[in-house]
């Protein structure tokens, strides 16, 4: 079985990172004129707000059930993390594409540019230590798998969009630094608009691909495939279940709810019979601790 990723210390690491490249990307983008330097300050500010976002959907994540949320709010999370999906799309993607297109059709020449350069490759450092920290974290639940099978199995939503964010962060600083380097090199500042939409571009395609795997967890998605193989073959290996007809999860946040339907031992009392049914469930959880909620139907049939 896997580890537990620690999200919280990833998204404090990246909101810590960003705030301090976003400053630096803003005052060399005021010195120097370049619209890739701005835009990628847009998107350094709206990745701050992404991880904002992403911590206070988790606070709301942590309620506890109510009559009125008989399951908690776990998937509250969700619907946070497609809510960062959008604004990486629009705040970052639209408005790079804008900037880009508006310098394109009125270039305007570069200024101090070495200082555009000196931020572009400290935001290049800062992105990477966050990037290595996101990755430690994903090391621990990724068993083996490629990131990319990883990325489309998770259940992690703020795991997926802070991947996703510094994975973006990191392409686009190295876009930016080719365009400010060509514009230099140059002195065509055509360079600086392509490499404005080339970033845009980039955050459009990351911010849809974040959004799908979020939007299928959003809708219902049951636990990774790895983890339902392992709960079906351990009720099956439970004395006290003869057969399992179904088995059915649902991820809810960092809480996980099964419905089991199997066939048992009839021929004895009903107290004998809900005994057995109660010691699965206690070691059901104890073997599998995300699990939360368990509701078992005893039958002799499927």
């Amino acid at each position: 079985m896997s580890g537990k990723a620690d999200s919280l210390k990833t998204i404090f690491f990246a909101l810590g990172a960003n705030f301090l490249i976003f400053v630096s990307k803003l005052t060399a983008a005021l010195f120097t004129g370049s619209g890739a330097l701005l835009a990628e300050a847009v998107h350094s500010l709206a990745d701050c707000g992404n991880q904002v976002l992403l911590l206070w959907g988790m606070r709301q994540a942590r309620k506890p059930p109510s009559p009125e949320y008989p399951l908690g709010r776990g998937r509250e999370v969700y619907f946070w993390s497609f809510l960062v999906a959008l604004m990486l799309f629009t705040l970052g993607g639209a408005y790079s594409l804008y900037e880009g297109v508006h310098k394109l059709l009125h270039p305007a020449p570069l200024s101090h540019a070495w200082l555009a350069v000196g931020v572009l490759v400290f935001g290049m450092v800062l992105e990477a230590a966050s990037m290595r920290a996101c990755l430690a974290e994903v090391a621990k639940v990724r068993d083996g798998r490629s990131l990319w099978r990883w990325f489309r199995e998770s259940r992690n939503s703020e795991l997926i969009v802070i991947f996703g964010e510094d994975l973006a962060a990191l392409l686009g600083l190295a876009l930016a630094l080719l365009a400010v380097g060509a514009t230099m090199l140059t002195g065509d500042p055509v360079f600086d608009a392509v490499g404005t939409i080339a970033i845009g571009m980039l955050l459009v395609v990351v911010a849809v691909f974040v959004a799908v795997e979020v939007k299928a967890l959003l809708v219902g998605q049951g636990v990774e495939p790895e983890t339902h193989r392992a709960i079906y073959a351990w009720l099956n290996a439970c004395e006290e279940i003869r057969t399992v007809y179904s088995l059915i999860t649902m991820q809810m946040g960092e809480d996980v709810m099964v419905a089991v339907k199997a066939e048992m031992d009839f021929s004895q009392r009903a107290d004998a019979l809900v005994g057995q049914i109660n010691r699965v469930e206690a070691q059901l959880r104890q073997q599998f601790p995300q699990v939360r909620w368990i509701f078992f139907e005893p039958d002799d049939a499927d």
